[in-house]
C-alpha cells in the first residue's frame, strides 16, 4: 500500500473518482464514521466527493490517497480554512480506508502520509474531529493527536441517537 498526493490535474480523473466513491460507499456501509450512515446514500456521497475533488483541482485542498498497485483504496484531505490567519494549519477530513484493506496498517500509512504532506506544506498543526462512541481516539492518539475539546450532541445519527464530536489536534 503506497501513499500518494493527487495533483490538481489528476483530481478529475474518472478512475480516481470511481475508486474513491467505491471506498466511501463501502466504508459507510461497514459502519465507518465518514459523514453518513448505512445504507450509503450513493448520490449524496458522489456529490460530496465531486465537491472535494473540485477543491483539489482548484488547488485549495490537498488529497492524499492509498494505492494498492491496482486501485485507490483510501483517502484523506487537508482542507484549508481560507483565511490568512489560519494558513499555518489544516483540517484533516474524510479519512477512510476501504474495508477490504483495514486492519493491516493502511490507516497508519495514510495518516503518516498526510502528516508528511502537511510538513512539506510548512504547516504547524493539524486538526480533525471524530464521532464519539467508536473508540477512534485509540487510533489517533498514538499518532500524535491530542483531544482538545468535545461538542456534546453535535452529531445526530437518528432522531433519538446523538453523539459527541471530539476535536483532536496534532502539532507538527
Amino acid at each position: 500500500m503506497k501513499y500518494l498526493v493527487i495533483d490538481s490535474d489528476e483530481a478529475l480523473d474518472p478512475g480516481l473518482r470511481a475508486d474513491l466513491l467505491d471506498t466511501w460507499v463501502a466504508a459507510t456501509n461497514a459502519g465507518g464514521a465518514v459523514g453518513y450512515t448505512p445504507p450509503a446514500p450513493v448520490e449524496q456521497i458522489a456529490e460530496n466527493l465531486d465537491g472535494a475533488l473540485g477543491r483539489v483541482a482548484a488547488g485549495l485542498d490537498l488529497l492524499g490517497v492509498l494505492h494498492t498497485g491496482e486501485r485507490y483504496a483510501g483517502m484523506g484531505l487537508l482542507v484549508s480554512r481560507g483565511s490568512w490567519l489560519q494558513e499555518h494549519w489544516r483540517t484533516v477530513l474524510r479519512v477512510m480506508v476501504h474495508p477490504e484493506h483495514q486492519g493491516n496498517g493502511a490507516g497508519r500509512v495514510l495518516m503518516e502520509g498526510l502528516r508528511g504532506s502537511a510538513v512539506d506544506l510548512g504547516l504547524e498543526q493539524l486538526q480533525l474531529t471524530i464521532r464519539d462512541g467508536l473508540g477512534l481516539e485509540k487510533f489517533y492518539v498514538p499518532l500524535g493527536y491530542r483531544v482538545v475539546g468535545t461538542h456534546p450532541r453535535a452529531i445526530r445519527l437518528a432522531p433519538d441517537d446523538y453523539r459527541d464530536e471530539i476535536t483532536l489536534v496534532q502539532d507538527l
